[in-house]
């Protein structure tokens, strides 16, 4: 019997009383990259938002290796949409990738020598050593999301989380973005991802839950991205 890394339960997410997400089962092995995929409004954030405890369900569960978020939330980074940060911020993009050292020291020690060295390491493996020291509000949309990127690298996490990892970024971007990724999974990382491109699902991810409101279908993309499951995502499209 195969043990699942991630478990949601009868888990339902409403806004001012109207269901955003209708009980949403859903099993997630390790080691694998799962896009979420479905039509604007559908609840795609929303269902990432609130297996992270951003957004608090009103019913079910989500467990992380059989325990809660709390307790399993340093193994677990998110790079959440770029609209949802302020980029004028005064500060560089070092001091944004070093944050993501904090979880795992606690906020009352600062960084040191080691956590310096982690956060420019994962600058440079997403291509952007020589911007180290420059503001975030210089950058452009697509350095922005490898600045993000960078930041969770540096968490070691076992998990992560991504909302719309591709969203307004160059095609070089994007393909580096997904060499990182399978990467990660080589390395025994699991990797959720809200993702809009339907054309490159069978490319990047293994796996590929298809939602609208509730969940339509999950499982392995050869099993699961048929044009009849899509049909029951989006309704006609062309």
């Amino acid at each position: 019997m195969q043990k699942y890394l991630i478990e949601a339960e009868d888990m339902t997410v409403a806004y001012d009383k109207k269901p955003v997400l209708w009980d949403i089962d859903l099993k997630i092995p390790k080691g694998i990259l799962m896009a979420i995929v479905g039509p604007n409004g559908a609840g795609k954030s929303t269902l990432i938002k609130a297996m992270l405890n951003i957004i608090r369900p009103i019913s079910g569960k989500v467990l992380f290796n059989g325990c809660d978020y709390q307790s399993q939330r340093q193994y677990i980074g998110y790079v959440p949409q770029r609209g949802s940060v302020d980029w004028d911020f005064p500060t560089s993009i070092f001091d944004v990738v070093l944050m993501g050292t904090y979880g795992q020291m606690g906020w009352i020690k600062r960084p040191g020598r080691k956590q310096k060295e982690k956060a420019m390491d994962a600058i440079k493996k997403v291509g952007m050593e020589e911007f180290a020291h420059r503001q975030i509000s210089q950058l452009s949309g697509g350095q922005q999301q490898r600045v993000f990127l960078a930041r969770a690298l540096v968490q070691d996490a076992d998990i992560y989380f991504m909302d719309e990892p591709f969203q307004g970024v160059d095609a070089k971007t994007e393909k580096a973005i997904i060499v990182i990724l399978k990467e990660l999974r080589s390395k025994g990382k699991t990797v959720i991802a809200v993702h809009h491109d339907l054309q490159t699902v069978k490319e990047y991810f293994d796996w590929v839950t298809l939602l609208n409101t509730k969940i339509i279908k999950y499982g392995e993309v050869d099993e699961v991205f048929t044009a009849e499951n899509l049909k029951l995502t989006y309704g006609n499209i062309s």
